[in-house]
């Protein structure tokens, strides 16, 4: 009996070292391999932002550039009667229609820097805008007519129209309608006219005519006055 106790013990102990082969066998298979191999990196899909090296290739990782951000359209910022007044410069080449008098469908309005008069307007020609002292903003009227108007045009847009300005408030401007029913652009209230005598883009020969023409701000204000030329003067000598 004794003999086949230990026999049994014997069995017993070696199934039981059996058994804990089979499961060293099968962790080690499963999670501790013999041999380590570097975990294998996916081929980046196209849905995939940036792709990333790794630091044993050696290489630097590749930098794509993001691409470029749309310019953003003007929104129409304000309306009044049947012309649009965007929030800036149109985002596409403008081909307003020729001026048959009434005035253009499409307007762009450009703040201009000076280093005579500071910030002033220009329309999209580059001719400066002025103002006339003697109209007035609140109301916006235009007292400017006749031969008046002839040195002075009045910008004039046509309904239905379009406005673009581009370094102006947009809430600024707005149009006035004349007493021949046109309707002319207003800056701030103020009518804003080109000069005649202006002959190339950029001239500002109208500053100061008068004591009351002046090239308009961005804000609707006169700009500064033109600075004062000293001359000098030479004295015969005297014997």
């Amino acid at each position: 009996m004794l003999v086949h106790s230990r026999i049994a013990r014997t069995a017993i102990a070696l199934a039981s070292l059996a058994a804990l082969a089979a499961c060293a066998e099968e962790v080690t298979g499963a999670a501790a391999p013999a041999t380590v191999s570097a975990p294998t990196v996916a081929a980046p899909t196209a849905a995939q932002a940036t792709p990333s090296s790794t630091p044993e290739s050696g290489t630097p990782p590749e930098v794509i550039d993001a691409p470029a951000t749309p310019l953003a359209e003007p929104t129409v910022a304000k309306t009044q009667g049947r012309v649009r007044i965007y929030s800036g410069p149109s985002d596409v080449p403008l081909s307003p229609a020729p001026d048959t008098g009434r005035g253009s469908t499409v307007i762009q309005l450009n703040g201009t820097a000076s280093a005579d008069i500071d910030m002033y307007v220009a329309d999209g020609q580059g001719r400066t805008l002025y103002r006339f002292d003697k109209d007035t903003a609140k109301p916006p009227t235009s007292n400017c007519n006749g031969d008046c108007a002839k040195a002075w045009p009045p910008l004039l847009v046509k309904s239905a129209g379009q406005i673009y300005p581009s370094g102006i408030d947009p809430k600024l401007v707005g149009y006035v309608e004349r007493a021949d029913g046109t309707c002319q652009v207003t800056i701030g209230g103020w009518p804003v006219y080109l000069f005649a005598k202006d002959a190339e883009p950029g001239d500002i020969s109208g500053q100061g005519v008068g004591g009351t023409w002046f090239a308009i701000s961005p804000t609707g204000e006169r700009t500064a006055p033109l600075p004062e030329v000293v001359g000098t003067t030479t004295t015969a000598a005297t014997r």
